[in-house]
């Protein structure tokens, strides 16, 4: 006679509420990439309300009384700012840390949606943490609840679903383990990273469930490095070999990879030159002798010169963006081709080019060792040298103007302001910027030293990124000081984040340059033929326009108010003074400066693609539509197939 199998031993378990668990879970999970591990949260920001203060609020708290290292709260301002310092943090360890967010049910949820866009679009990880409405329905109608006659299921939360990389809700505790373990693969996958949502409900964040101990075992996500094909390496060396103009445009997967000595080993070994997006700016120092600088619409007139006439340009770890090729104007020769490395296959392909999906590191060496013995020719290198040396003496000229100031009423251009950060900052301090007209006058003109030393969210371009972000940055590297360049409008979106700097004994130096309005898009504005309508920040006049008197609003006064030190600056020798005793401070400090904003940063002889309106009753407008419309006879599809054997290497270059 047969005996029946023991039955199978039950799993040890332990009794925690879902909210206690999914914190539990969170203290145990690592990254990992070339043999270095960490922690992959470095703690929790979060502001309570009813929909979490008894779930994650109660757990956070028993977690902090247990052992306060372990998943670290701090209380934020607002919440989309919490998602901004998180994304930064998430960006200075180049994606391998990041922070839990958690936020209420309602607005305090919906606040993080454009957190959450900023986060996905820039490829940096984030979790994100809302609250929901009650998963058992009883008390429904809830305050805050939307109710819609076609669904009983959808609740505010779902407007996460498109702007983010992964997203679930959590309607019974058993499902925890699959919402979490599907961030977790989200958030540390190169090429798939964004933003990762999960919503709890906030009666099931309360509820007990029996869980299975294995669930709270450390886990290490391994950081993947694509190796490139073999074959695509082949193909793609035959198309460079062909090249007699050839050139790289390093975007962030440069950075993020690690990649920047790879590159810079490339670049010397061929000689090819190195032009830079806004999150590639680092790749290569400013003075390397193949850096060219910034490309596109906010680039050098080296880039852009050396980009107008490439047979061959070289993408790696970017995504192409608009500002990257000036509105698909920036690369102009008829049979350009592009060979693009990329661990995303999205943007691996564009532009029709050789796709190498692959980890930009890995790229480059194995380009580096396929090119061996083969470099473009001396008369191109002098060329590109001679075409930065230019560009670097229009920096220096916009750095240093002849006194006095050319501004009205002897104001400093904004011009000044950069060049003095840029001089006093130390080699491995980091910029942080965002919005405005200052992203692309940093990119064109800030002279970058290290690697990390540069820090513009371009991607979405998000007025208030810039305290929260650069908060980010201190908690990520404290070894390193962090100025924040900011114009009022976005400073006005949203500062309240120097509370949770004082808070937090977190230093940052802000550089606060009061304008009056906005001043990019009063520019773009004046370009496009619309008079700079609605950028000034003025009183109602006679005329019923907003172009009475400048405001009187005391923005200094707003930040002493708000806990942290204020230094005022009038002229350069002040606000050189200004900068340096900020830098000496240990403590947050704003510097308050005011500039003209109708000086411009020189120009980088490039387009953007805004468009013009076709017909108007306006001179101005009717003379800005000409110039569009000539622009936009520029525009290329870029969809030469970057086949080597329609293109036969010149004998000399074989």
């Amino acid at each position: 006679m047969s005996q029946p199998y023991p039955p199978p031993a039950a799993p040890e378990t332990v009794r925690l509420t879902v909210s206690q668990a999914v914190v539990r879970f969170l203290t145990a999970q690592y990254t990992e990439r070339d043999g270095q591990r960490q922690r992959l949260f470095a703690g929790c920001f979060g502001i309570f309300g009813h929909g979490n203060v008894a779930g994650l609020g109660q757990a956070l708290l028993q977690a902090e009384l247990e052992d306060p290292d372990l998943l670290p709260y701090v209380l934020g301002r607002n919440e989309q700012a919490m998602v901004h310092t998180a994304a930064a943090y998430a960006r200075a360890k180049d994606r391998l840390q990041t922070w839990a967010v958690s936020t209420s049910v309602g607005p305090g949820a919906t606040n993080m949606v454009t957190g959450a866009a900023l986060a996905t679009i820039n490829r940096l990880p984030v979790l994100l943490l809302p609250a929901d409405t009650f998963a058992g329905r009883a008390a429904s109608p809830l305050l805050q609840e939307l109710e819609r006659p076609d669904s009983g299921d959808v609740t505010v939360n779902d407007v996460f679903r498109p702007v983010s990389r992964y997203f679930d809700r959590v309607w019974r505790p058993e499902q925890l383990p699959g919402a979490l373990l599907g961030a977790m693969r989200v958030l540390t996958d190169p090429a798939e990273t964004g933003a990762a949502t999960v919503c709890l409900p906030q009666d099931v964040q309360a509820e007990a469930f029996d869980w299975p101990v294995a669930f709270f075992a450390e886990r290490t996500w391994h950081v993947r490095r694509p190796l490139p094909e073999p074959a695509v390496v082949q193909r793609a060396v035959e198309v460079i070999r062909t090249a007699r103009r050839p050139l790289v445009v390093a975007g962030g997967g440069v950075i993020y990879s690690g990649a920047t000595d790879a590159l810079a080993a490339f670049a010397a070994a061929t000689g090819i030159p190195v032009a830079q997006t806004q999150a590639g700016k680092g790749a290569l120092p400013f003075d390397h002798p193949q850096s060219v600088g910034a490309i596109g619409s906010t680039g050098t007139t080296a880039a852009n010169a050396l980009a107008r006439d490439a047979d061959v340009v070289i993408g790696i770890g970017t995504r192409y963006q608009d500002f990257t090729t000036a509105s698909r104007t920036a690369f102009s020769d008829p049979g350009v081709r592009f060979v693009n490395v990329n661990v995303t296959s999205m943007d691996a392909v564009k532009e029709a080019g050789i796709s190498l999906v692959a980890d930009a590191r890995e790229g480059l060496v194995a380009f580096t060792e396929a090119l061996a013995g083969w470099s473009v020719d001396e008369e191109y290198r002098a060329h590109a040298a001679e075409l930065v040396a230019g560009w670097e003496a229009t920096v220096e000229a916009a750095y240093h103007p002849p006194a006095p100031a050319a501004g009205e009423g002897g104001r400093l251009s904004q011009n000044e302001v950069i060049g003095l950060v840029n001089e006093v900052s130390a080699p491995r301090d980091v910029v942080v910027c965002a919005a405005g007209s200052m992203p692309g006058d940093l990119h064109k003109m800030w002279r970058v030293r290290d690697p990390k030393g540069y820090h513009v969210e371009y991607g979405y371009s998000c007025m208030g990124y810039e305290v929260a972000g650069g908060i980010g940055v201190a908690l990520a590297a404290p070894d390193r000081d962090v100025f924040v360049m900011v114009g009022d409008g976005s400073y006005l979106m949203m500062a309240t984040e120097l509370v949770t700097a004082v808070q937090e004994g977190i230093k940052v130096v802000v550089v606060l340059v009061q304008n009056h309005g906005f001043a990019s898009i009063g520019a773009l504005s004046e370009q496009l033929g619309s008079q700079r309508f609605g950028t000034r920040y003025r009183y109602r006049g006679a005329t019923g326009r907003l172009d009475g008197d400048v405001l009187p609003v005391d923005l200094a006064a707003n930040a002493a108010s708000l806990g942290v030190d204020v230094l005022m600056a009038q002229d350069a020798p002040s606000l050189e003074a200004a900068l340096r005793k900020a830098k000496a401070s240990d403590r947050t400090t704003v510097v308050h400066v005011e500039t003209d904003p109708l000086l411009d940063a020189p120009s980088s002889e490039s387009w953007w693609d805004v468009p013009v309106s076709e017909v108007s009753t306006l001179e101005s407008t009717r003379a800005a539509r000409t110039v569009y419309e000539r622009w936009k006879t520029s525009q290329h599809a870029y969809l030469t197939p970057s086949d080597p054997t329609d293109h036969p290497a010149p004998e000399e270059n074989r």
